[in-house]
């Protein structure tokens, strides 16, 4: 995956209207920090999925990705 700001804001917003800046999935309200609480946890990304239907597998797993670039 190439990091640029479009790539990353395709992915997420940080906004301070939405839950006062905390990065979220764009379009949605949850935020990041809940998929990796969730990864973090046990649980597997179909259940953050089916625990948060606005996220989009395809978001989750290319903010994951982008996650491992800066691990």
């Amino acid at each position: 995956m190439r990091l640029d700001k479009q790539t990353t804001e395709t992915l997420i917003t940080c906004d301070a209207e939405i839950l006062s800046g905390t990065p979220v999935f764009k379009n949605t309200r949850v935020p990041v920090k809940n998929l990796i609480d969730y990864l973090e946890g046990g649980e597997t990304l179909d259940e953050f999925l089916n625990d948060f239907p606005s996220v989009h597998r395809d978001q989750a797993v290319k903010v994951l990705e982008l996650a491992q670039i800066f691990d």
